[in-house]
Parts: C-alpha cells; structure tokens; sequence
C-alpha cells in the first residue's frame, strides 16, 4: 500500500503520478454501508497484504469510532464485530475516562451556564392538570395562579437529579421560567421545599415582558446572559419554546409534555 501525501507536497512528478492511481482506486471502490470506512491510502489492483494487521484494524475501528461520535454515519445498531475488543479495552480503560472529563471541563472562570426551565422541566404540575383532563380543558390563567400560590408542586425526579450533577460540576444555574413577577417569592418556596437550591439567578416576566411570545420573551433573556460574558452550554425545557430562537445553547434537553404548547 501506498501513504497518500498532499499532491503539493511531492513536486510535479508526483503530482502527475498521484491522479493515475486515484483513478485506478476508485474505479474498483464499491459502497458497502456495512464495511467500515476505508483509511485514506491507495491500493494498487494486486492487493498486498498490509504488514501490521493489528494496526489497521486499530486505525479502521478508531475511525469508525470517530464518525458514531461526530454524528457521521447512517443510523447504526450495534458497533462492527471486529471492533468488539477495542470497544471493550476502550470503555474499560484510562481513554474513556480522559474523554470524560475532556467533554465536561468547564473554563474555570464561573462563565459555564446551564439554563432550566420550571414547570414541567423542575417542577409538576400534573395534579393541577390531573383535575383538569389533563389538556383536554382550554387553559385557564385564573385557576392556574391559585395552584401556583399552594407551593405544593412536586419535582420531576430525573430533573432534580440532574440539577444536583449539574450544580456539583460547577456550572452557574439560572431559571428562567414564563411565570411573572409577582410570584417569585411563592416559586422560591415551591423550589426549596422539593429540594433544589443555590441556583445564581431566578427571572420571571417582568410587567414589560407580558404579551411577548415564549420563544421571544427567552430568546431576550438568554442574549442577555451572553451579552455579560456568560456561554450557556446546557438548556433544558419541556417546550420548543424553552430552546429555539436566538442565543441557543451548546446543549438542549426538551423533556416530554403533551399536555400543552406553548409558542
């Protein structure tokens, strides 16, 4: 096998050599998308049998790994068979856990956000909706306030679970909820009786905020965050709303919620 070089690098006769080969290489290629990805090199038609085989196969499985984390391939099932080894060597060694703690560094300046939703993302409002018919009534603003100012919204376990890894990696929290104003002190309460705590900043709808579309309303609120030198790296929310538009974060999480939309 023949080391592919950059054409500009081997000087005219190289240069001239380089496409005769290339063809010849890829009019015998097939696509197979069951066969691993081919290393950039050249066969010649009689094949010759590479001299490490252990090393290929390392560098085929290596690159077949690369392209499942780079989201690079067509939907796959399992891994290649004959990656079984390296699949296995790699989640059981040192590799993994440097790739680990690689992928979840923080910067170390306290600029790291992760934006949270609250209700239907921290906290549930499934008994309230439970005698509601769960969707099914038109919503309404007045007898949603009232369940609101019981603080008796449960959490959504995952989420609290979440938050506390979150919290404990260091990240800055904020929520940033579509209730207003006027009842924050009743959501502070509600969030501390079910067990979330030392979040950074808790914004609701200012009076200004009001007639404003979701997705506009934290569109602002984020752009905000960046404007003071804050990246957000996670959001997490039960509406589209919570996560599109403008400023997005790194990572978004949308949770499950067929019980209402909100634009």
């Amino acid at each position: 096998m023949i080391a592919v070089r950059s054409p500009y690098s081997m000087g005219l006769l190289g240069f001239c050599f380089f496409f005769p080969l290339l063809s010849i290489a890829l009019s015998q290629e097939t696509v197979n998308s069951h066969h691993l990805p081919r290393p950039l090199i050249l066969e010649y038609a009689g094949k010759v049998e590479p001299k490490f085989k252990d090393e290929e196969l390392q560098l085929q499985c290596t690159s077949w790994r690369f392209a499942a984390e780079t989201n690079n391939l067509n939907p796959w099932k399992t891994i290649p068979s004959e990656c079984a080894d390296m699949s296995k060597n790699y989640m059981m060694g040192r590799g993994y856990a440097l790739d680990l703690e690689a992928s979840l560094e923080l910067m170390g300046d306290s600029k790291d956000v992760w934006v949270f939703d609250v209700d239907e993302t921290l906290l549930s409002n499934l008994p309230y909706y439970a005698q509601h018919g769960y969707g099914l009534e038109v919503f309404d603003p007045v007898e949603f306030d009232k369940w609101v100012e019981t603080a008796m919204a449960p959490a959504i376990e995952p989420s609290l679970r979440l938050y506390e890894q979150i919290l404990d990696m260091g990240f800055k929290i904020f929520l940033l909820t579509g209730r207003s104003e006027y009842q924050r002190e009743v959501t502070v309460q509600n969030l501390i009786n079910v067990g979330f705590r030392n979040w950074d900043k808790l914004m609701l709808r200012a009076s200004d905020d009001h007639g404003k579309l979701a997705t506009t309303y934290k569109s602002e609120k984020r752009s905000e965050m960046v404007e003071e030198g804050y990246r957000i790296l996670g959001n997490s929310g039960d509406q589209w709303s919570d996560l599109l538009g403008s400023s997005m974060s790194i990572r978004s999480f949308k949770l499950p919620n067929p019980m209402y939309y909100i634009p």
